[in-house]
């Protein structure tokens, strides 16, 4: 006799008979959670054939992408929703997720039907919120159903061009016995209503939470399953939020949009550039422009650093924005170029703006930023800078060289500091900008520390 229910591994997807401390297929500890066992599908007929396309014969849907109102945010999905496009956004608790999507279905509703299904809210949750974001659309229609089969027959009914759901982990399907959020409902519900959209060219947006661990919670398979996956990014109460593409079937993935939380919702920030630097202070050791490309985008940032005497003897490294591993291993590149000590030095390094990025490109800036604060000499107001920093100190070209020189250029950085081969490739020379081209750390710092 078959057992009537089976133990699933929450994070892998993989099935025992009996309760498990730890994951045999993922290794993971106290993942296994109790679930109904499936039906035996039995013995099934041979499904319907069906027969190849020439891909001449098939024409993409052209100009047909729907603009969700927010210019950043078609730029982050490649053009605006695709029909038949599922998009997953995430983030934390409080993030501003369900604002966003809110906005966006509130947007589309204008010209269209639209079904917005939610399973955390009440309708007069959900109507408060609409009122507070200033959303009219009397074209939105609102359900409060956790029930995918519910749902997918309101939308049998309606027959919106757009579906929202929020949330996936609150969704769940009768033929499955577990409890809404768990692998399975979580894989099931998704399958569903991937199914449906693609049958009736429909956008989805589905809402997904994330673990501690910073990962949509669920199977690792729904975000393979999705087309676009979208990271709202950004702490509670920092009033600038980003949007960061993770994967897009669309459209360029690492592309990455400014966000500013307003009494009316999620703002668009035209500039980001500009916004992050608002509030630059001028003069000050440890500080230094980075140049980097988000997708498809340059993008200007700040980087500070701070080196104090470390009290106990044994230093610290601490970073916020960059990686902090990454930050270890450039001091150690730095202290060997330079012929400087930091052993006996803490380190802390900072991305302003509460964004997080893992460009190579930021390595050169970054260790300008740590000997103007090692030397306790300010770098020039106008510099810019960018380039991988290698092992033995030298300085690597990153590409995007044009767009990377133009940007800065644009927002008044006259001098960049920047690898001898990405200047090399520099199709055209930027008016006014005043270059220094290095091939080392060493090199750098007789620029800017003679």
């Amino acid at each position: 006799m078959k057992p009537v229910s089976v133990f699933v591994c929450q994070s892998c997807g993989s099935q025992s008979p009996k309760w498990l401390g730890r994951c045999p297929g993922c290794g993971e500890w106290n993942s296994l959670v109790e679930e109904a066992a499936a039906p035996s599908p039995g013995r099934r007929g041979r499904a319907a054939s069906s027969r190849a396309v020439s891909l001449a014969d098939v024409r993409p849907p052209e100009g047909s992408r729907l603009a969700t109102g927010n210019a950043e945010v078609d730029r982050v999905l490649g053009g605006g929703l695709f029909p038949g496009g599922v998009v997953l956004v995430g983030g934390d608790p409080g993030v501003g997720k369900t604002t966003l999507v809110l906005q966006i279905l509130g947007h589309l509703a204008l010209e269209r039907d639209v079904l917005y299904a939610t399973g955390e809210e009440s309708l007069e949750q959900v109507a408060s919120r609409a009122s507070r974001l200033g959303v009219r659309a009397p074209r939105l229609h609102l359900l409060a159903e956790t029930s995918v089969e519910g749902v997918l027959e309101e939308a049998d009914r309606l027959a919106p061009a757009v579906l929202g759901v929020d949330s996936i982990q609150t969704a769940a399907t009768a033929g499955l016995a577990s409890a809404p959020g768990s692998l399975s409902q979580v894989r099931d519900s998704a399958a569903r209503l991937i199914e449906a959209g693609k049958q009736r060219g429909m956008p989805v947006l589905l809402v997904g939470h994330i673990t501690k661990e910073g990962l949509i919670a669920g199977p690792k398979a729904l975000e393979h399953m999705v087309d676009a996956v979208l990271y709202l990014e950004g702490e509670r109460y920092r009033h600038l939020k980003v949007l960061r593409a993770q994967k897009n079937r669309f459209g360029a993935t690492s592309e990455l949009a400014l966000l500013e939380m307003t009494a009316s919702g999620l703002v668009a920030v035209e500039n980001p550039s500009a916004a992050l630097l608002a509030d630059r202070p001028l003069g000050v050791a440890g500080t230094v422009i980075g140049v980097a490309v988000q997708g498809t985008r340059p993008l200007l940032v700040e980087i500070q650093a701070l080196t104090s005497a470390s009290a106990f003897g044994l230093s610290k490294r601490m970073s916020a924005g960059l990686d902090r591993n990454r930050v270890q291993l450039l001091s150690a590149v730095l202290e060997r170029a330079l012929h400087i000590t930091l052993g006996d030095r803490d380190l802390f390094v900072n991305v302003v703006g509460g964004i997080e990025l893992e460009e190579p490109a930021l390595d050169l800036p970054l260790c300008l930023a740590v000997a103007s604060a090692f030397f306790g000499k300010p770098l020039p107001q106008d510099l810019a800078a960018f380039g991988e920093v290698g092992l033995a100190g030298e300085v690597r070209g990153v590409g995007s060289v044009s767009e990377r020189v133009r940007e800065a250029s644009a927002l008044g950085f006259s001098r960049g500091i920047l690898p001898a081969s990405d200047l090399e490739r520099l199709k055209e020379k930027v008016p006014g900008s005043k270059l220094h081209p290095v091939r080392s750390l060493a090199e750098a710092a007789e620029i800017l520390f003679p």
